[in-house]
């Protein structure tokens, strides 16, 4: 762990010009959305880009078991149980990183061998994979889908939901990886 203090670019992670986040504001609600769901997928992996399969399952910051390729991880599980389980419907498809007998192995099981970070990027890339086709065909966001326990919600509500999962854990990541190396920047 290091404690000096590595800026990226003018405050910036990567180079303006290299940055795969869009900035520009786009045309309609769904589009927003969008935008703001892939810019957070988008830093996910950026603050993971360039590391070690040691640094990735390092637990910097104790006594919390989380880390980087937990954050990979658990972002798979989130993506699944909301994209795939709450709006397709899909109950019945076995989750990612998931057991009744280990609720949070996701972060337990992130431990630095190559082909768990291998597994876990291919994991959480299908997913988002998977969750954008289906919003590319979504019809409207004010559609309720009933939950099995009889909640309902909007599209929109869980589409908000996961920019606020990502928000929050793209904050967890940006201390994780300060602690890493020292790096820092948006």
């Amino acid at each position: 762990m290091t404690t000096e203090r590595v800026v990226g670019y003018d405050g910036n992670w990567v180079k303006p010009e290299d940055d795969p986040r869009a900035t520009e504001s786009p045309d309609g609600e769904l589009a927003t959305i969008r935008l703001y769901l892939t810019n957070y997928r988008l830093t996910l992996d950026l603050k993971c880009q360039g590391l070690t399969p040691e640094q990735l399952a390092a637990r910097s910051v104790p006594p919390s078991t989380m880390s980087l390729l937990g954050l990979v991880r658990h972002m798979a599980q989130v993506e699944h149980g909301w994209f795939r389980r709450s709006l397709q419907g899909l109950h019945d498809e076995a989750r990612p990183y998931w057991s009744d007998e280990n609720k949070d192995l996701d972060f337990d099981g992130a431990v630095a061998d190559a082909a768990v970070v291998e597994d876990a990027f291919a994991s959480w890339r299908e997913q988002i994979a998977s969750a954008d086709r289906w919003l590319d065909e979504l019809p409207d966001l004010g559609a309720f889908v009933v939950m099995p326990g009889g909640d309902r919600y909007t599209v929109r509500d869980i589409l908000i939901h996961m920019v606020e999962e990502y928000a929050r854990h793209a904050g967890h990541a940006d201390l994780l990886r300060e602690c890493i190396d020292g790096r820092t920047g948006q």
